[in-house]
């Protein structure tokens, strides 16, 4: 296995992303920035991004979202898998939740290359299949999907809408995923997956039953059975 691959406990992977991205950020000096899919929730606060100098885009495919964040951002309507010839390059580009949605994979880490400086670096967070929740999110029809996960992990529809879910190259660190992204010219910085998940906390028996399997996952790693993954990759210079 890659000594750039690593696996952890999902309750990680939620509680460490904002320090995990900072730490990049002062890591690799990092100067310009945009978050793709940022939409009404950008993950960095105007404080922070102002406080330490950063020049900081926020980009949606959605005019009616990207309305919702606060009018210090930056903001860019654009589809990422659509023609992004015209947009500036970064430092940095990283999402949240957002690599699920896309409808092509490839494409999306394709233009997110294109859009970074030489050297750049993109930072992801995303489910992965094929972990239960998320593999019947995907098979399900939208509007079963949406009650179910209202019954599960409610949310605010307004600053949190469901949209729709297709997984495309959300993938755990498989052999075959860290070969896909250097084909693309990517250099692996870290790929760490995740398993376990908060879905059956309000069920007993299923609850005890998927922390055992998360334990035993987490001494014997299936990349294909996480249920997050964090990826960090380089674009040559």
């Amino acid at each position: 296995m890659s000594p750039n691959v690593s696996f952890g406990h999902y309750t990680d992977a939620w509680k460490g992303h904002d320090d995990r991205l900072k730490k990049l950020i002062k890591e690799h000096q990092i100067r310009s920035i945009c978050e793709v899919g940022a939409g009404a929730n950008p993950q960095l606060s105007i404080d922070y991004i102002r406080a330490n100098g950063l020049d900081c885009t926020i980009l949606d495919v959605a005019q009616a979202e990207l309305d919702k964040a606060p009018p210090e951002y930056r903001k860019v309507r654009t589809d990422i898998c659509s023609d992004v010839s015209h947009l500036e390059q970064f430092d940095l580009v990283f999402t949240k939740m957002l690599a699920e949605h896309v409808a092509d994979g490839a494409t999306f880490h394709r233009n997110v290359h294109q859009i970074l400086l030489p050297g750049g670096i993109a930072f992801h967070f995303f489910p992965t299949l094929f972990a239960l929740p998320f593999l019947l999110n995907w098979m399900l029809p939208e509007w079963i999907g949406e009650q179910i996960l209202q019954i599960f992990a409610p949310r605010d529809k307004v600053k949190h809408g469901k949209f729709p879910a297709r997984y495309s190259w959300c993938r755990g660190p498989s052999v075959r995923q860290v070969q896909r992204l250097a084909d693309l010219g990517f250099e692996i910085v870290e790929y760490r997956g995740f398993f376990g998940h908060g879905y059956y906390r309000n069920i007993p028996g299923l609850r005890i039953a998927s922390a055992a399997v998360t334990r035993r996952l987490l001494e014997h790693p299936i990349p294909d059975l996480t249920t997050y993954a964090y990826l960090i990759v380089r674009k040559a210079r």
